[in-house]
């Protein structure tokens, strides 16, 4: 496996071939070692027909006829080569980015679009006044949210392994040739760790997995690269416009959906809820009180040598019980103290939030919970913790680190303040108590029938259901406007809503032992009425997060409900929904008890299988024109949640160009976004590319806010006039295939592995929401992972190109309006860059092998038919628009990606197919199924964003 040919041998991509070969040669010798002749061999033969294939050297079915009938005990070492080939693949294309990114910047060339560096040069260019910049990012705020239901295939064991190879591989490059043989043996020994490890879980993974998968990347990189991000764009806004104090709270803060977000999954119970805040916040105390045992001794100064302030002096006097103890070290006493204090505070706050533990170090990860943990020195220990006040905020603890930084400055040892001592106060001032704001999330639906329950309980009403909506919100209002609760201590309810109950229960003692900015958002699933909105604000009230307020007085409610708009009719008809329930006095006063703030989350992937890629997107786009509309009549402080996957087909796709892509007032200095699955390792996983994916989060941001990025100017009506044309083309032509075509739901489960999909334990959540056979219920993950699978990635483009064949329809002059938009409009060029990337990882080749699995024959010809056509046609109008001769000529490095992976690709998927077709025609044998499983891992991993 060590001589592939992997690239086109220019000199910019031979360190990548290298790094290839060397690897690829690694693994080669490690499964002829351990695995024998014959399958090497196998292995090697299956490998070079592959390049032959992609060289059209011989017929396409050469792989497959090798791999027809052969023995499963064979197969399953095959396709563990083949995956962990690519596995490999994907580290070598990691470092060679970074390796680029080194050569440009040692070069002096001008730093790159999306990096912050370029966005200032922009922003410097502008000329833009302090007093409007002041006035757009008054609530600025970035924040990738981590979500519930990640596609994140390999276990946290190959991912170990594998981030400890791509740090022996960092040190390879700068070795002197003398320490080469240990690394390299040492990487041999870290691939046979690989080889020797299982790729697949045995069992599903609990949300108690994904709560731990979640936290492990603040430990990596989060923790470190956030505040520091944060500090950096604070000074440069600041040096640019120094007299107007901006960015008062720092502008990068996460979220999380894990262990908040029961939409659909059971398992999420007001345990889990508990759990997961209180192992966020065990995580940002123990770091705190890490960084602060560190400061005692690095800040050891001497009163004898350095005088401080008054208020530093009052802290180190009350800092050591014993008067005695480093009696001339200030500073070490004061940040004892502080640590004392913090210690409390987080074994109060722990205890508080109740997540089962009597120890508060109990719900601290692993590595924080140690015997050595600060949090253990202190807490228990009698005299040093007894009397000791607990912070009533993460604001008064960092009073007391200003008080020490003053010190520090007062005497002139700015050098020392700002190193250690700095980096913590950032770091206190991004995470406070909580680390990361845990959103909550369920289904309109559910929330009907629990107030429906409550009601009938209260004798309220008997019958809620059975109301019209002018009624239901006359009845909620009313319940609204009163402390009164529904409920007493002793009513006996359902279990569901006995659930629902507690989990709000459970999120208003987080809120009270951690802050509001815990959990700071409400999230409606399916959200289509008023109704909808007041239901989830009468279940907050009736579980202590939403206070109506004596009469005459404010509302209190930390939790912002958000409407969650989903599928294509909602998307149109969101503005007309928010602004009705603007319209309800209830609603109205409670947010202008939060500053007018409304957020609003914008479902893609429901969207996008109910009405097809370019139909979804432009949905999109036109209900945050409204809604930006809607926020500018009414005086709303809007701020969009976007609720993208990994995949194209769920609104993926480079970050930054997704945020210039959107309309004019749509992001004013706020956006949240979901970050999903094998996404979320693949930029955060390593301190280099956290720091460059959230940079450009943040340059996306101020320029999308700041500049005119939209470029349409007076021609954005006839622009938005002829999308609406465009996507009600693809829409029709999207139903005429999934909703309109008779046997396509059976077309879709026989000809891709959508059934063996949920069996891959990659995450917590059925893969339907309810147990049927329809594509609606199907969830929007299994749905596009199933299609990326066999190769066809439909949901991220069909449509499109009949759309823009029949809109063209032959006149030159029409073609060459799409050609100026595309040109011109960043929402337009984005939609077909992000079509060309997915179209480029299909291959209908092997889809067709895919569709032999159909067993009516005249249904797989005309399905598969349609879609062979319009995938022609869609690669001809985006040749046609763009000028480009291949998919993709804007996108070089994608296109190397390809080029170097995907001949390992065709016999993963090839024996996919080999395997489904026996599982199918009766060997259900538990290594059939296995090999199965491991090529859906194999494929995962090689495309980067299958889900």
């Amino acid at each position: 496996m060590g001589d592939a040919q992997t690239g086109s041998g220019n000199d910019a991509t031979r360190p990548l071939r290298e790094d290839i070969r060397f690897l690829g040669g690694v693994l080669g010798d490690t499964i002829r070692d351990h695995e024998g002749p014959e399958v090497f061999d196998l292995v090697e033969k299956v490998r070079v027909e592959a390049f032959r294939v992609r060289r059209e050297e011989v017929r396409r079915s050469a792989v497959a006829e090798m791999l027809a009938g052969v023995d499963i005990a064979v197969a399953l070492p095959l396709i563990r080569a083949f995956s962990y080939f690519v596995l490999l693949a994907n580290l070598a294309e990691d470092i060679q980015r970074d390796r680029r990114r080194a050569v440009h910047e040692a070069a002096g060339e001008p730093p790159q679009d999306s990096s912050l560096a370029a966005t200032y040069r922009k922003l410097d260019a502008a000329g833009i006044s302090g007093g409007r910049v002041a006035e757009l990012l008054a609530d600025a705020l970035v924040s990738p949210v981590i979500t519930a239901h990640p596609t994140e295939t390999r276990r946290r064991t190959v991912f170990d392994t594998q981030t400890r190879i791509t740090e022996l591989m960092r040190q390879r490059l700068r070795a002197a040739a003398a320490e080469r043989p240990a690394l390299d043996r040492e990487i041999r020994r870290q691939v046979l760790t690989l080889w020797r490890t299982a790729l697949i879980r045995l069992s599903r993974l609990r949300i108690q997995d994904e709560i731990a998968v979640g936290l492990r990347y603040y430990e990596l990189t989060l923790l470190d690269v956030i505040p520091a991000i944060n500090a950096d764009v604070r000074a440069a806004l600041w040096a640019r416009w120094p007299e107007q104090g901006l960015l008062p709270k720092p502008i990068l803060r996460t979220g999380s959906w894990i262990g908040g977000d029961r939409d659909g999954n059971p398992y999420v119970t007001a345990e889990v809820v508990r759990t997961a805040a209180a192992h966020a916040a065990g995580v940002a105390f123990g770091r705190y009180l890490r960084d602060l045992a560190q400061l005692e001794k690095t800040l050891a100064l001497s009163a004898r040598l350095v005088p401080v302030t008054p208020a530093l002096r009052a802290l180190s006097d009350v800092g050591y019980p014993d008067p005695d103890i480093h009696a001339d070290e200030p500073y070490r006493r004061a940040l004892y103290g502080i640590r004392a204090r913090l210690t409390v505070t987080a074994r109060d706050a722990l205890r508080a939030v109740g997540a089962g533990d009597t120890d508060a170090a109990a719900t601290l990860p692993d590595s924080v919970a140690a015997s050595d943990s600060p949090l253990r020195d202190f807490t228990g220990r009698g005299s040093v913790v007894s009397g000791i006040r607990a912070y009533s905020s993460p604001q008064e603890l960092l009073d007391d680190l200003d008080a020490v930084d003053t010190s520090l400055r007062a005497s002139g040892d700015e050098l020392l303040a700002d190193d250690q001592l700095a980096a913590l106060r950032h770091t206190v001032e991004t995470f406070g108590f909580h680390l990361q704001s845990l959103d909550m999330r369920q289904n309109s639906e559910t929330h009907e029938q629990v107030v429906a329950e409550l009601l009938a309980w209260a004798g309220v009403h008997p019958d809620y259901a059975s109301l019209a909506e002018a009624d239901r919100v006359d009845l909620l209002t009313r319940e609204l406007r009163t402390r009164r609760p529904l409920l007493s201590p002793h009513a006996r309810l359902s279990e569901l809503a006995t659930k629902e109950l507690g989990i709000i229960r459970a999120a208003a003692d987080v809120v009270a032992a951690l802050g509001p900015e815990a959990v700071p958002n409400y999230i409606i699933s399916m959200c289509t009425s008023v109704s909808d909105l007041l239901e989830a604000a009468l279940l907050l009230k009736e579980g202590g997060l939403l206070d109506p307020g004596e009469a005459g007085g404010d509302p209190f409610c930390p939790a912002g409900i958000v409407p969650l708009f989903e599928t294509i009719e909602d998307l149109a008809a969101g503005a007309a929904t928010l602004g009705a329930a603007l319209r309800v006095p209830e609603y109205r006063d409670l947010l202008a008890a939060r500053g007018m703030r409304q957020e609003v989350m914008l479902g893609y992937s429901d969207s996008n299988k109910d009405g097809g890629y370019l139909a979804a997107n432009w949905a999109l786009y036109r209900a945050e024109l409204d809604l930006v509309e809607l926020a500018r009549e009414q005086g709303l402080r809007l701020r969009l949640f976007h609720g993208r996957g990994g995949t194209v087909g769920r609104g993926g796709g480079r970050s930054y160009d997704a945020i210039l892509a959107q309309p004019a007032g749509a992001v004013r200095g706020a956006l949240r976004l979901t970050e999903q699955g094998e996404v979320i390792a693949a930029k955060y996983a390593e301190p280099g590319s956290a720091y460059r994916n959230l940079e450009s989060l943040i340059a996306g941001t101020l320029e999308s806010t700041l500049l005119d990025v939209e470029g349409l100017g007076p021609d954005a009506e006839s622009a938005y006039a002829l999308m609406d044309d465009l996507a009600a083309r693809a829409r029709a032509a999207y139903a005429r295939l999934v909703h309109d075509t008779h046997g396509f739901v059976d077309y879709f489960r026989q000809s891709t592995p959508v059934a063996e999909v949920g069996d891959l334990n990659i995450g917590s959540r059925p893969a339907s929401r309810k147990p049927t056979k329809s594509v609606g219920d199907l969830r929007a993950i299994p749905w596009v992972m199933s299609w990326s699978q066999a190769r066809v990635m439909l949901p991220g483009w069909y449509g499109t190109g009949t759309a823009l064949e029949e809109w063209v329809d032959g006149d030159p002059e029409r073609l060459t309006r799409l050609s100026d938009l595309y040109r011109r409009w960043p929402f337009f060029r984005t939609v077909l860059s992000n079509l060309a990337q997915v179209m480029a990882k299909s291959d209908l080749a092997i889809a067709a092998r895919y569709a032999e699995l159909v067993e009516d024959g005249e249904l797989r010809d005309r399905i598969f038919g349609m879609i062979e056509r319009e995938h022609a046609r869609t690669v001809a109008m985006h040749a046609a628009i763009t000028g480009n001769d291949h998919l993709l000529a804007d996108n070089p490095s994608l296109s190397e990606s390809i080029h170097n992976r995907f001949p390992y690709l065709e016999p993963l998927n090839q024996m996919q197919v080999e395997l489904l077709r026996r599982l199918r025609g009766g060997d259900d044998s538990e290594l059939v199924k296995r090999g199965i499983l491991l090529t859906m891992n194999g494929l995962a991993t090689a495309l980067r964003n299958s889900g």
